[in-house]
């Protein structure tokens, strides 16, 4: 009997439905969300019946737009908690983006293709081998729990940049992702806005509930207000550099309005590391802007201050260490005091695992279980890079540190190269937010659940990538 390729469609759909409707009865309690998750998780299966052509090479740009959209959406719209784990648009969305994917390019037999044309492979080989650490690193984990969460967001994560850079290949599709970011970040403004006039919380924010003198801090649809301002840090210099770039006076005066609006709000959120990341920002992208002969002299001037700067810090740095030596368990320290122990604690962790790291997301085990300075009962680090070297080690931390330099040093090389006026507003919305969130990165409890920092990594890894094709192909032709 000829076989039927509609009765094999049929039942790997029927299998896969089934499969689904069995982990989700058996780990969903609530009734709606079991039906809500059912739905989507039917949409899901029945786009497979619209064969590959749903996602054709001019189409799947179109759900990453939508995959970048329901990132600033966070938890607001749709949560289901399924065992340890929540699910909720975003994440929806991305599992859709990268089925769809893998099916097409299995389908296509073309992913050799796709990675030939990618032009940031190190960038990329790094995240997969951050990737793996991770993994190997639950060898040694005291929670393997927490080490599967931190994975699982790591993967979540490092896939949306590898999707972003396999779909967006063209300058028009970095555009609109750079579009999408300004219009969204303009929604989240004016819940912000909402919570500081109204005193209303969605309640995704710690804040929902709080006490009356609380709920004036702006925290949009994040997990709180220091959360929202490193993400408006990266937004401001978006509108900046629209601002600076733009020919027609509407659109410069209202860009500019937004990024007024943006340090307002972070102004609102007390957030001092989110405001020093817009002021250093704004230094550099002065000291860019620059005439040559002219950044000579601001160079020695910024040497200088930077030097009485660090005498400063390291002064006050001193203070603290007297401040926290002196200090007993009980005493509930000052914020700047409980920071320095949790770096201190975080260093010794790390030293003690010979700097292999503690295993992945372990270190608010550690700091909860075994903590040797008091933080005022504090289990997450409070600093990015921190957290990566507590919980991966120096090595990654390192190899993190070099991705972001040299995506920093690439995108400065291609702003003087000289570019048109698009390309210089997009080279410098990415340069300065590289910068603005380095700094401001200090501020949120823990950054490896905040989405947008994968997603503006998307969009300056992909920049990257397809400024150096254009390069490549403009060697190329010269060469002829």
């Amino acid at each position: 009997m000829q076989s039927n390729p509609l009765v094999k469609q049929a039942t790997g759909v029927s299998a896969f439905l089934l499969v689904g409707f069995a982990i989700t009865y058996s780990l969903v309690e609530m009734q709606i969300e079991m039906m809500i998750f059912l739905g989507l998780w039917a949409i899901l299966v029945l786009t497979f019946l619209i064969k590959i052509n749903v996602i054709s090479k001019p189409q799947f740009p179109s759900v990453m737009y939508l995959l970048v959209m329901t990132t600033f959406l966070n938890q607001s719209v749709l949560n289901i908690h399924v065992g340890f784990f929540s699910l909720f648009l975003y994440r929806l969305v991305l599992i859709a983006a990268v089925t769809l994917f893998l099916v097409h390019v299995m389908k296509e037999r073309n992913l050799p293709q796709i990675w030939n044309q990618v032009n940031v492979k190190g960038v990329l080989l790094f995240l997969l081998f951050w990737m793996a650490y991770g993994a190997v690193s639950l060898l040694w984990a005291k929670s393997v729990i927490e080490g599967i969460k931190s994975l699982i967001l790591l993967g979540m994560g490092i896939s949306f940049i590898f999707l972003a850079v396999f779909t967006f290949r063209k300058m028009i599709n970095l555009y609109l992702f750079y579009g999408i970011w300004m219009f969204m970040t303009v929604i989240l403004m004016v819940i912000g806005l909402i919570n500081h006039l109204a005193h209303i919380q969605l309640p995704t924010s710690t804040l929902y509930g709080a006490p009356e003198y609380k709920l004036s801090y702006p925290t949009s649809v994040f997990f709180n207000q220091n959360d929202f301002a490193t993400f408006l840090t990266i937004s401001f210099f978006f509108y900046l550099s629209f601002t600076k770039n733009s020919k027609h006076v509407f659109l410069k005066t209202t860009s500019l309005l937004f990024a007024i609006i943006c340090v307002y709000l972070i102004y609102l959120t007390d957030s001092r590391a989110s405001l020093l990341g817009v002021m250093i920002g704004l230094i550099v992208y002065m000291f860019i802007l620059l005439p040559r002969y002219l950044k000579r002299i601001a160079a020695i001037i910024g040497s200088a201050v930077f030097l009485l700067g660090a005498i400063v810090f390291f002064a006050k740095l001193d203070d603290l260490f007297s401040a926290s030596t002196f200090s007993t368990s009980n005493e509930m320290l000052s914020s700047n005091v409980a920071r320095l122990n949790l770096l201190r604690n975080t260093l010794h962790f790390s030293l003690d695992t010979f700097g292999f790291g503690v295993g992945a997301g372990n270190i608010p085990f550690y700091l909860k279980n075994e903590s040797i300075y008091a933080t005022n009962h504090v289990v997450e680090v409070h600093n990015w890079l921190a957290e990566i070297m507590g919980n991966f080690g120096i090595f990654i931390l390192l190899g993190y540190i070099t991705m972001y330099a040299y995506l920093f040093i690439r995108l400065y090389k291609f702003y003087k190269v000289g570019s048109n006026r698009n390309q210089k507003e997009l080279l410098e919305a990415c340069m300065m937010g590289l910068i603005g969130f380095a700094v401001s990165s200090i501020s949120p409890s823990s950054v490896s659940n905040l989405f947008f920092h994968w997603v503006f990594l998307g969009l300056v890894i992909s920049t990257v990538s397809v400024l150096k094709d254009k390069k490549n192909q403009h060697h190329e032709e010269n060469s002829y």
